[in-house]
């Protein structure tokens, strides 16, 4: 794989790796209201804390998926390009449903990582 599209696909891996760190393990840190944009005592109830973890689990999935396919799948291009897609859609069917600030801040490296996987493969 091209250096361009690999080093932009690390970054969104590290991104997932980052949203799976504060939904799991920091869930009513100061950090994780600012991204998600709510306050302390919601993120606070037990059952939101038991959705925000599995989404983590999820967003972390997605990281993972991007470095396996980068670093260690026979198939890299396709492996990244099926994972970046993967953030693609959910970014664009968060950017929908919940915040539209999740299209910004995960669809746009995500979309300019996919163009870059088409440039150069």
């Amino acid at each position: 794989m091209h250096i361009i599209p690999l080093i932009l696909a690390v970054i969104v891996a590290l991104e997932h790796f980052y949203i799976l760190y504060l939904e799991m393990f920091q869930t009513t840190s100061p950090a994780a209201q600012r991204a998600f944009g709510l306050d302390k005592e919601f993120l606070a109830d037990p059952r939101v804390q038991t959705l925000f973890k599995n989404q983590g689990l999820y967003n972390g999935f997605l990281g993972a998926g991007i470095l396996w396919g980068a670093f260690f799948a026979a198939n890299s291009w396709s492996v990244v390009t099926f994972f970046i897609v993967c953030v693609v859609v959910a970014a664009g069917y968060g950017g929908l449903t919940s915040s539209k600030s999740i299209l910004i801040k995960q669809g746009i490296p995500a979309i300019i990582t996919f163009i870059a996987l088409l440039i150069f493969r």
